[in-house]
């Protein structure tokens, strides 16, 4: 599978330079990080969470977990995972758990966890388990245009 065709739309729209990385086929981010070659604190997972308000892309490094707790006291949303067929109607573009960050593309709300904002280069999933995204720190903060940034993931 190629990058997610929505993704690499977004890519090219919004002017980003950016190199494709590509490993041995991967089922956790943490493997990802691992066959990549790359620190689980730059890789940027994408965890889709969901309550009767909708879905939420909780962005946060692979290293991390996400505290579902913090989240609820952030958002006053009492959230939880969604489901793969729900990820499959979501992100139709993408393979299951291969979610890229950026939930503007897909219509979903996104929060980003504050300890990404200062790295210096980010990876993420291109939308399969065989190719990741780099780009700089500063271009992923512009391509997480709007979204909400605090402190909810806890070091695994």
């Amino acid at each position: 599978m190629a990058i997610a065709i929505r993704l690499a739309d977004y890519l090219i729209e919004q002017g980003v330079d950016y190199d494709v990385i590509s490993h041995p086929h991967s089922s956790t981010s943490l493997e990802t990080a691992q066959l990549a070659h790359v620190p689980g604190d730059l890789l940027a997972k994408s965890v889709v969470l969901e309550d009767d308000r909708g879905y939420v892309l909780a962005v946060l490094p692979a290293s991390c977990r996400v505290d579902l707790g913090e989240l609820h006291r952030l958002t006053n949303r009492n959230l939880g995972l969604a489901t793969e067929y729900e990820l499959g109607a979501l992100f139709e573009d993408c393979e299951p758990g291969a979610v890229p960050p950026f939930g503007t593309v897909y219509e979903v709300d996104t929060i980003v966890d504050d300890s990404l904002a200062e790295a210096p280069d980010i990876y993420f999933e291109a939308g399969d388990h065989e190719q990741l995204i780099h780009v700089s720190g500063e271009a992923f903060e512009a391509l997480m245009g709007e979204a909400q940034h605090s402190e909810f993931g806890r070091h695994l």
